[in-house]
């Protein structure tokens, strides 16, 4: 109304309009005026007011929504100029005009020459006339580089099922090799320093590896910290003490055809990087701008390392939770305050750990719990290398039959999803853990339902 002069809702009650107010049984219903309209939509009472804002009646007062007669949030893959508006899952309504971006009515940064906007993945993304690609997230421009994220990219089969492990296990080489295979498994995931005694067990792994046909993926196990737990003093000192620890683990394994590193375990999770464990991640500004270059360098260092003993050697750098913040700023030289021009951390595999406390990878949580958004799909259009789950599991307080649904539905997910997002392997956490907490096995036996709940899938599901 109008035209109507009256409504009455599912519970009896009559709403009314009179001077600009809404009435429930002849009583005003909250604080309102300059109201225009007033709908019955859904079950639910709206209301809107001249400047245009529509209000839903909670039951005790008023609270802020789009149109409803809008719907909700858009399907996955709509696009302007296909569709006149797109709402996005925090109930942003985008539109495009003259080639200009408009959330909300007011422009986003910069745009213009604009030919499509796209929701995709939880994401926003835009296209020029030019064909170049940008996703809006969370920086100052509020739009960076990218390719289109609905190109679907295969990575090239025969890792895909991996698993965890520590150079100190007792058992052999060899015994791995035999395990793993029974399981499915044909990648293998072990850190290790330059230190003698852990450098030595990983080159007796590699050796079996290579002689089992199977991928070794090596941890350089490198850190912020100097062995007294110190920071590293900036980040020339941290670049040239990753690039020696590298160099050293990479000329070792050389010989026994490892050819896939990741530099560093969860560097953007330590004291020193990040400001609040609770954070998602997803902003730079979630990290520790001072302690910032120390990480870059090292990073910089182990890939470096790395490329001067194997020049073909592939180098990962591994990020937790949602640290889209961290992983876009290194990628483009910038410092969590949000200055630029810094050295680049560029890597050829985005490594992820994705622990079922993280939330889903494919809908995984920004700031603030939500909204989620397609983890493998905003790296991939943003980075443009393949994409390693390099430790997943859930938590070590669920039982073992929770476990065994959860490996089910987590490999399912992943992989229906590898062809799509160009996701390399997925790695278990962990073979043996000493206890049965996260291992697969204890002391060479099977902890079941768990390690058959893995390897039923994996004899079902070819990786081809």
């Amino acid at each position: 109304m109008p035209p109507a002069t009256s409504i009455t809702d599912n519970s009896g009650n009559v709403w009314t309009l009179s001077g600009g107010s809404v009435y429930r049984n002849g009583a005003k219903a909250g604080d309102t005026y300059n109201v225009t309209l007033v709908l019955f939509y859904g079950g639910n009472i709206y209301h809107q007011g001249t400047g245009g804002q529509f209000y839903e009646w909670t039951g005790s007062g008023w609270v802020s929504c789009n149109d409803p007669r809008l719907g909700g949030t858009s399907a996955d893959g709509t696009a302007l100029p296909d569709s006149p508006y797109i709402i996005d899952k925090v109930g942003a309504i985008w539109t495009l005009s003259n080639g200009v971006v408009y959330r909300n009515g007011a422009t986003v940064s910069e745009t213009y020459n604009v030919s499509l906007v796209l929701w995709y993945g939880g994401k926003i993304w835009h296209c020029g006339t030019g064909g170049q690609f940008y996703v809006n997230t969370d920086v100052a421009g509020q739009w960076l580089p990218c390719s289109d994220p609905r190109i679907a990219i295969a990575p090239a089969p025969g890792m895909f099922y991996g698993m965890n492990g520590h150079f100190d296990y007792a058992y052999t080489p060899q015994q791995l090799v035999s395990i793993l295979k029974a399981m499915g498994c044909t990648s293998y995931r072990v850190g290790c320093t330059n230190d003698s005694t852990q450098l030595n067990a990983v080159i007796g792994l590699a050796q079996a590896f290579q002689s089992a046909g199977m991928t070794l993926v090596v941890l350089i196990n490198q850190g912020v910290y100097d062995a007294n737990n110190n920071l590293l003093n900036g980040e020339s000192a941290a670049y040239s003490q990753g690039y020696a620890v590298a160099q050293a683990i990479a000329n070792a394994l050389k010989p026994y055809g490892v050819t896939i590193y990741e530099c560093g375990n969860e560097l953007t999770r330590q004291n020193a990087t990040v400001l609040n464990f609770s954070y998602a991640g997803t902003k730079a500004s979630d990290f520790n701008n001072a302690n910032w270059p120390v990480m870059r360098g090292v990073m910089r260092g182990m890939i470096d390392g790395v490329k001067s003993v194997q020049s073909n050697a592939q180098c990962g750098i591994n990020f937790c939770v949602a640290d889209i913040g961290a992983s876009d700023a290194l990628w483009d030289g910038m410092q969590p305050d949000g200055s630029g021009g810094y050295p680049t951390v560029r890597w050829d595999i985005t490594t992820w750990h994705n622990y079922e406390v993280y939330g889903d990878a494919f809908d995984v949580g920004t700031d603030g719990a939500g909204p989620g958004f397609d983890l493998p799909t905003y790296c991939k259009a943003r980075y443009g290398v393949p994409f390693i789950i390099s430790e997943w599991n859930t938590g070590p307080e669920q039982t073992e039959a929770y476990r065994a649904n959860y490996i089910t539905s987590q490999l399912g997910e992943f992989y229906q999803n590898r062809k799509t997002h160009n996701i390399q392997a997925v790695m278990y956490y962990v073979l043996d853990s000493g206890d049965a907490t996260y291992g697969i096995i204890l002391n060479g036996n099977p902890l079941n339902p768990s390690y058959s709940a893995f390897t039923s899938f994996t004899s079902g599901h070819p990786d081809n």
